[in-house]
């Protein structure tokens, strides 16, 4: 099969598509032949070797979106079920950027009937992210909730599944996105945060610091990069969220896909074989919805 690998790091030149070994599913494991892929910022960070493992062959993806073709021993799915998966890690010989994928069988969900593949092949990742995210928080019905990067894939995601359990959310993105920053669910549209005005942040930006200032005393705020959040002040719980596969969860966010609660955004697609181009339309920034890969292209 053909897989998108790197063998050194660098910028989007240095992704290569190689011959690889279709994998075999073991115990508790599906493969997936994978009808599109997403191309996320991990992935870039993976590329330019930020998770380490120099001088090894590398696989890239994390999302995917196709249908069950071979099982393993114990698993609950069947040939010929069509899917969603988070496929987790940062430094794997084989990702979902390939003609096939072996995922465990609790990282499974059915797919989104109401979208097509290439759509579905968003939700994965950013989506869990977000949910997993509002989980830290613990936020009660009402609560207000500045959400950074609210235009972006991970904070989109949490615009929508906050608003959707009744917290107040204040979308902080370009002057530009405030038109879909509403649409998704924000109450309110800021281009800058105010010093203690909010029961809580989720920093989906990576702003830091500064983002923390907008908390007020005894809040919390939450980061989408594990062990990168700072120092709590004033009382504030400060944390990260390191993503977790979880099949449960994600055939809940399938059905609020379903249900019309989430909205699903990509950007571009290319082939497998232009997986390069696809990375370089993410180091140019300011991409709405996701770029995604479609080995059948």
């Amino acid at each position: 099969m053909r897989a998108a690998v790197v063998n050194t790091f660098g910028g989007p030149e240095v992704v290569e598509v190689v011959e690889a070994e279709v994998p075999e599913p073991g115990a508790r494991e599906v493969r997936i032949k994978v009808a599109a892929a997403t191309v996320n910022p991990v992935d870039a960070g993976v590329r330019q070797g930020v998770f380490g493992g120099a001088g090894k062959r590398i696989g890239l993806g994390w999302d995917v979106a196709g249908t069950v073709d071979a099982v393993g021993v114990a698993s609950a799915w069947s040939v010929g079920d069509e899917v969603v998966a988070l496929d987790y890690g940062m430094v794997k010989p084989l990702g979902t950027h390939a003609e096939y994928v072996v995922v465990p069988t609790d990282a499974v969900a059915l797919a989104p009937r109401t979208v097509d593949v290439v759509e579905a092949a968003t939700l994965p990742l950013n989506g869990l992210t977000a949910a997993q995210a509002l989980d830290l928080l613990a936020l009660s019905e009402g609560s207000s909730l500045l959400v950074t990067g609210a235009a972006g894939a991970v904070g989109g995601f949490a615009v929508q599944l906050a608003a959707q359990r009744g917290v107040v959310v204040t979308g902080l993105a370009r002057a530009g996105d405030e038109e879909l920053v509403r649409s998704l669910g924000a109450a309110e549209f800021v281009v800058e945060g105010r010093a203690g005005a909010f029961d809580a942040v989720l920093d989906a930006a990576v702003l830091g610091a500064p983002a923390l200032e907008w908390v007020r005393d005894g809040g919390a705020y939450v980061g989408v990069i594990p062990q990168a959040a700072p120092e709590g002040v004033r009382g504030v719980r400060a944390t990260a969220v390191e993503v977790q596969a979880d099949g449960g969860r994600l055939a809940e966010l399938a059905g609020l896909v379903d249900s019309g609660v989430l909205s699903l955004r990509v950007a571009e697609t290319f082939s497998l074989e232009d997986a390069p181009k696809g990375h370089a339309v993410l180091a140019r920034g300011g991409v709405r919805g996701r770029v995604v890969l479609v080995p059948g292209a």
